[in-house]
């Protein structure tokens, strides 16, 4: 230990040091601040912080924005904290699109602005523009954020307006938007067609796109990050006899989708991806019945081995799995009554 150089020492502990307290860091002095403010830190830092006890779940309402740990081995939410906005809003009317590394990419619902915004250290970035990039329809537009293999952080913005139908790209190292090509079925970019929100795993961003109707088209498109190329594989095989959603989540850069289906009463599958094929890793008993309303707002939490399906209005069931490496998430943003996230807390800025 006594060969390590000094600076190696001091690298190799501070990455490792919570997100807040490296904020505080950067106060020690000038050659501190120069060294935690390097992106190669941050790389470093981001990659030892995503973790489950690095967990937070952002839960918004009419009247608040607070940030609470989760406490994984009872299924609660620890203490919250009140989260001040940065950015001007009105009556909290901030929907979160895509969360990744700690980032949140938001959407002002007055205004339709696009932002990403760091909780943890509260900066944010706008990403509208004069001539109408970044801004957001809900039910029509769909949003993904990633990181490319230059550790460029990107915004994939699929808009559907009526006239307008495109695919856009924000670049936070350039902080400009770019038109790519849509080189797929173009009568997916329709709105008979529910777009996802965009999952990162493995180098691509994932989509369900569903079709608006029972027996209709369910399929997923693949985005390659670092190609920027699209293409189609198919949706896991469930019955097309009653109502389709497929939620997306990445579990340790493994794909999953949790393929709900039904009319009356519903089913739901846990599906992992390998390649361009859905295996099937578990089915759940028959939920009772429960109305449509309710249907788009569950949530499926996984933590300790145990598997909760729940609505705003509580817990439906409980399926025990030895899976532990699931450790916890959200794959949704709505739960318990709120708009929300779980993040990572990081120290990723939104800018450069």
């Amino acid at each position: 230990m006594a060969d390590l150089p000094t600076h190696t020492i001091v690298f190799e502990i501070l990455t490792r040091l919570p997100a807040k307290d490296v904020g505080r860091s950067k106060s020690v002095c000038k050659q501190w601040y120069a060294l935690l403010s390097t992106q190669d830190f941050v790389r470093i830092h981001c990659s030892r912080s995503v973790v489950s006890s690095n967990q937070r779940v952002l839960l918004i309402d009419d009247l608040t924005c607070s940030v609470r740990p989760i406490i994984s081995n009872n299924n609660y939410y620890g203490p919250s904290s009140i989260v001040t906005f940065p950015f001007h809003h009105q009556n909290n009317d901030v929907s979160i699109l895509s969360h990744l590394n700690g980032l949140l990419c938001v959407c002002l619902n007055h205004t339709y602005e696009l932002l990403l915004w760091n909780p943890t250290t509260t900066a944010f970035k706008r990403l509208s523009t004069p001539d109408s990039h970044g801004f957001y329809i809900n039910n029509l537009d769909a949003i993904g954020l990633y990181v490319d293999a230059d550790d460029d952080y990107k915004v994939l913005h699929i808009k559907r307006r009526s006239g307008v139908l495109g695919v856009y790209v924000y670049s936070r190292e350039v902080d400009s938007w770019r038109n790519i090509p849509f080189i797929t079925r173009q009568e997916y970019l329709s709105p008979h067609f529910n777009w996802s929100a965009g999952t990162f795993c493995g180098g691509t961003l994932y989509f369900t796109v569903c079709e608006c109707w029972i027996g209709g088209t369910n399929v997923v498109i693949c985005f390659d990050v670092n190609s920027e190329q699209f293409k189609e594989i198919s949706f896991p095989p469930v019955p097309s006899n009653g109502m389709v959603q497929g939620v997306l989540v990445n579990v340790k850069n493994v794909l999953h989708m949790f393929a709900s289906t039904g009319m009356f009463e519903m089913t739901i599958d846990l599906w992992t991806l390998q390649g361009d094929y859905w295996i099937k890793v578990l089915s759940c008993p028959p939920i009772p019945p429960i109305s449509l309303s309710l249907w788009c707002d569950i949530t499926h939490y996984v933590t300790n081995g145990n598997w909760f399906v729940k609505t705003k209005l509580g817990k439906l069931f409980t399926i025990e799995m030895d899976m532990k490496p699931f450790e916890c998430f959200y794959p949704v943003s709505w739960f318990r009554g709120f708009k929300g996230a779980v993040f990572v807390q990081t120290i990723v800025s939104p800018s450069i």
